[in-house]
């Protein structure tokens, strides 16, 4: 029997409520795509003023790995569904709000607690679902990185923490000289400080891909998996700075990513939008990450498709069918802050908008950095070519300045 999907009505007892943990601009938009359905949103972040905060029903500032702050304030604001949209959580108290039934982690506890450490996906990927992947290997210190990379993985490698996001501790190296430095780095710059990082070798590949893939409810109730058209894109240091929809593949490696992402994604199990990134050569796929919410890569649906990936989400982890229907090739290309400051200005702005079939999002975020992403420019076009050109150049037009 299929059962209906009732939404209550916000601030009120039958409202639906949902808490964020993490609340950036992905948690943001998030929220936002929430709300048009209807529902109470509680966002949490460690620090105060996230761009979360500023459309949410409610916002609070705690340190989301301290059990005791996390599960005070859970039951404080008691929510029906509870999000991850970062690694820095502590997992063992989602998994005991879970136990104890006070709410739902989406999409899953296992998801959560394997895809914030890269050791725990990539020991499920390839140890357990025998997926491809790139050659790897765990460190826990610079003797034992080195070890690791004599012993097989050789140079050039990717040196990453195993608990980070946004490129955030990565080196690429090359020669030995490199290997301390890398391990410190990763081993500082990590959003929980495991004391291990990951080394992986270097494969040979001609582009890669996020694949936004959706486990949600079908017209009969039953869980079903849907793929949005493959995503391309262009990272600096693991860190995204444009992508674009639809790359173009060909059909072989594209039924073989859609392929290792369902071997993923049912593994993790739940209801929500994962973002799944593969390295593609010619028909060949392998597996590198996956992140079980919204992918910054995906902020190109906004523009690109019938439902964004923040609808798709929002959509699912409620029980409701998704669409996830390509209307027009679209890219996204990174707005950096320029500058620290604390009072951002963003100038020009008029300009960027001039550019044809071109918007942009500013996140609203309280402090720049120089690499700061602080916003993202959005444009469509005849193919992706033109929509990427279009894209950096209206996020070129925009000028930042400490007011």
């Amino acid at each position: 029997m299929i059962t209906s999907v009732t939404i209550g009505t916000p601030l009120s007892p039958s409202a639906t409520r949902v808490m964020l943990l993490g609340s950036g601009e992905l948690g943001k938009e998030v929220i936002i795509a929430l709300q048009r359905l209807g529902v109470e949103v509680i966002a949490v972040d460690r620090y105060k003023n996230a761009p979360g905060h500023q459309v949410a029903h409610r916002a609070h500032v705690i340190d989301m790995t301290n059990h005791d702050a996390l599960m005070a304030l859970v039951n404080l604001e008691k929510p029906h569904l509870i999000v991850p949209e970062i690694e820095a959580l502590n997992t063992q108290t989602l998994a005991e709000i879970e136990q104890q039934g006070i709410a739902t982690v989406i999409p899953t506890v296992k998801a959560v607690q394997l895809t914030m450490n890269r050791e725990g996906i990539r020991k499920l990927a390839a140890e357990d679902l025998g997926l491809p992947t790139s050659p790897y290997a765990f460190a826990r210190s610079g003797a034992e990185l080195q070890a690791a990379i004599d012993n097989g993985i050789e140079y050039p490698c990717f040196i990453k923490p195993t608990m980070s996001s946004s490129g955030k501790g990565q080196s690429r190296i090359t020669h030995q000289a490199e290997v301390l430095p890398a391990w410190e780095y990763a081993a500082s710059a990590g959003r929980v400080d495991s004391g291990i990082v990951i080394v992986e070798g270097q494969i040979d590949f001609d582009y890669e891909i996020t694949l936004l893939t959706v486990r949600a409810k079908n017209a009969q109730g039953e869980i079903e998996t849907y793929y949005c058209e493959p995503i391309g894109h262009v990272q600096e240091k693991g860190d995204y700075i444009e992508s674009w929809q639809p790359q173009a593949m060909n059909a072989v490696a594209l039924a073989e990513s859609k392929r290792i992402a369902k071997a993923v994604t049912d593994s993790l199990g739940g209801l929500g939008l994962f973002g799944v990134e593969l390295f593609i050569k010619d028909e060949k796929v392998w597996f590198s990450e996956v992140s079980p919410r919204p992918h910054d890569t995906g902020m190109v649906t906004m523009a690109s498709q019938r439902f964004s990936e923040f609808d798709l989400h929002a959509r699912a982890i409620l029980g409701l069918p998704v669409n996830v229907t390509l209307t027009k090739p679209a890219a996204s290309a990174v707005i950096y802050g320029g500058v620290d400051s604390t009072n951002l200005a963003f100038e020009d702005i008029d300009k960027a908008l001039s550019v044809a079939e071109a918007d942009i999002r500013l996140f609203g975020k309280p402090e720049s950095f120089k690499r700061r992403r602080m916003g993202v420019a959005l444009a469509t076009g005849i193919n992706t070519d033109e929509a990427r050109s279009r894209a950096k150049l209206a996020a070129s037009l925009v000028k930042t300045s400490a007011a």
